[in-house]
């Protein structure tokens, strides 16, 4: 199975970069209170670039927005929902908003390898610290274009449902990034 991903090892951010380990503010709810000094702490988490290529080539902008990205088993093990036979299954027929698959960039033809991308959550970090990050992490993953463009995805998460045909048909054609089963892997036990 062809790859849809790329090494590279360069500073540049690019729409498509798989970016581990990066840090993510949390703010807790009193956050709203103007006038209040608050901590904020931060978590670690792998993120995927949704940012336009050509806005980051060209600095048109300061934060840069990212969503998470997990391991199958990992999303799985906080949302055990999703280890259900065919709930994956679901997800690349576009059936559950806001999450989207991937295949592995290491080894594409093992479907349960695959990578879950959650849309529901968007981060926006300082450009200059994801550059920075990406320059120290050297060689790392970038989707190929043409990919499963994420803004294709984040329109259809959130577009009115009068447009959803013509965004469903722009889907239709990437479809099978990774295999239509997943539950057809080897060993897989309800």
């Amino acid at each position: 199975m062809e790859s849809f991903w790329l090494q590279v090892d360069e500073g540049e951010l690019r729409q498509g970069d798989y970016l581990p380990g990066c840090s993510i503010p949390v703010v807790g709810p009193a956050f709203a209170v103007v006038g209040e000094p608050h901590e904020i702490r931060t978590d670690q988490g792998d993120l995927i670039i949704v940012t336009q290529s050509c806005d980051l080539e060209q600095r048109k902008v300061r934060l840069v927005a990212g969503c998470s990205i997990f391991p199958l088993a990992e999303f799985e093990a906080v949302n055990p929902a999703f280890a259900r036979k065919g709930r994956w299954n679901e997800v690349l027929k576009g059936r559950i908003e806001g999450l989207h698959l991937l295949a592995s960039p290491t080894a594409p033809e093992e479907n349960r390898q695959a990578l879950v991308v959650d849309f529901r959550e968007i981060f926006s970090l300082p450009h200059d610290y994801l550059a920075d990050h990406a320059k120290r992490l050297g060689p790392r993953w970038r989707l190929k274009p043409p990919f499963p463009s994420s803004g294709t995805v984040l329109r259809r998460y959130y577009t009115p449902p009068g447009d959803e045909v013509r965004v469903l048909a722009e889907l239709s054609a990437r479809r099978n990034v990774i295999s239509a089963s997943l539950d057809s892997h080897a060993g897989r036990k309800d």
